[in-house]
């Protein structure tokens, strides 16, 4: 059975205005609100969600960019719009705990921007693909669903 998990920061939120991880949350809620998703992401994800038998949101991030990351996910309808359960995320507070998740909820299928996260999650989930943009991260999740 295979379950697809989704970082957040600069895979879902767009996060290049800065060069922190997590810049993307400076200033006051509404200017964090109007913060854009990445392109495409909305509409890949929700394609691809019905492929699998369960999707997860899996993120690196303290206590208070967790609040306002959930803030901003139910501010876009994120959840509504891509299919994906309100309840399915997690949240960690280091990048390699990510594996710990994913080997949790058998995740087989792993989408992150970072080297080091992809690194860290390859003994537990057999496919991993480092972010660039949706439509070749959805061409290659679906290429690996493909039978040969």
């Amino acid at each position: 059975m295979n379950r697809l998990g989704i970082d957040i920061g600069r895979v879902i939120i767009n996060g290049t205005t800065g060069p922190g991880d997590t810049s993307f949350f400076a200033g006051d809620t509404a200017a964090m609100l109007r913060t854009p998703a990445v392109p495409g992401a909305f509409d890949a994800i929700a394609r691809l969600v019905p492929r699998f038998a369960d999707t997860w949101l899996v993120s690196k991030c303290g206590p208070r960019v967790q609040q306002r990351s959930l803030e901003w996910l139910h501010h876009h309808d994120f959840f509504h719009h891509t299919g994906i359960p309100a309840d399915h995320i997690r949240f960690c507070l280091r990048r390699p705990q990510k594996a710990d998740h994913c080997a949790d909820l058998s995740i087989t299928h792993f989408v992150d921007d970072k080297p080091d996260v992809i690194a860290a999650i390859t003994p537990v989930v057999p496919n991993r693909y480092l972010f660039k943009t949706w439509p070749t991260t959805e061409a290659a999740i679906l290429r690996s669903l493909t039978p040969r």
